[in-house]
């Protein structure tokens, strides 16, 4: 990544889920930097703190996807802590037989966006409240809090993306219905504050990519259709 594109992403536009914790930020910093008290006013170096921290994190980039319906791409910015083959959630009701499920993990310093890994109709959207374990730990598939999305291609192949709270997220966006039909590349929702994807291929689609590899929501390209 060049240095211009370094700086295009750290100073990218926020996710609007950014605006209530940026105006408690800017709030706190303004009123306790305004006063004499040495205490009101590390606490306001504290709040425009915050205010750049949540700048960056839920900073909302730009990402150019693949023209082409023959591909599966990255769900979220992190590194792939698994790739395996399980049986999807029954709540997706994708089937019962094992297929390839890629996992992807977000620190807290990645984008926390997710996007749309193909094009396709939201056919079911499934939430579980649990609890927030470690989210690179496999057990958190199951045990989490998570949200589970269904999208049917227009061949009928179904591809799973589950969205999951880890140890410090406490809370998992969803912008999209069932129904709705999104592009590959598409944003439709954010997890706050670390956390987890993991992409369920359709039957005899093989992953292209490995363990320990940094993915570019919207961009890298999981595997072929």
């Amino acid at each position: 990544m060049s240095l211009i594109q370094s700086f295009k992403l750290v100073l990218s536009p926020p996710h609007r889920a950014a605006y209530p914790f940026l105006g408690i930020g800017l709030l706190t910093g303004i009123i306790g930097r305004s006063t004499r008290w040495r205490l009101t006013r590390a606490v306001g170096t504290a709040g425009f703190a915050f205010t750049g921290f949540c700048l960056y994190f839920f900073r909302n980039p730009k990402r150019v996807s693949p023209d082409t319906d023959q591909l599966v791409l990255a769900s979220a910015d992190g590194r792939i802590t698994s790739i395996s083959q399980v049986v999807p959630p029954s709540a997706l009701e994708m089937g019962n037989e094992p297929v390839w499920r890629v996992s992807t993990f977000l620190s807290v310093l990645d984008v926390h966006v997710n996007r749309m890994p193909v094009s396709g109709t939201v056919t079911k959207i499934a939430y579980h409240p649990g609890r927030f374990l470690n989210a690179s730990l496999d057990k958190a598939s199951e045990h989490n809090e998570r949200n589970e999305l269904r999208v049917t291609l227009g061949d009928g192949r179904q591809v799973g993306v589950v969205q999951i709270a880890g140890f410090i997220a406490r809370r998992i966006l969803c912008d999209v219905k069932e129904d709705e039909y999104l592009q590959a590349g598409d944003r439709f929702g954010l997890i706050r504050f670390g956390s987890r994807t993991d992409v369920y291929l359709p039957p005899g689609i093989t992953p292209l990519v490995k363990e320990g590899q940094t993915m570019i929501g919207g961009e890298t390209v999981l595997a072929k259709l």
